[in-house]
């Protein structure tokens, strides 16, 4: 459960964006996202083999 304490006088829009950042930080969207199809383990590591290529090149540009 998300808690998130407001003061008082404080903006009740400040207060959701708080929430919005905490429930975001949690990643509950994104696990009912990955959880709605089913993707095979070998895809999943090509993802990942793909992602560590692109940011080793952007860390080898920066260099």
């Amino acid at each position: 459960m998300i808690i998130v304490p407001v003061k008082e006088g404080e903006n009740i829009e400040r207060a959701l964006k708080k929430f919005k950042r905490k429930f975001e930080k949690t990643g509950t969207v994104k696990e009912l996202r990955d959880r709605q199809a089913f993707t095979k383990p070998s895809i999943r590591k090509r993802e990942l083999v793909k992602k560590a290529v692109y940011v080793q090149k952007l860390n080898l540009k920066e260099e």
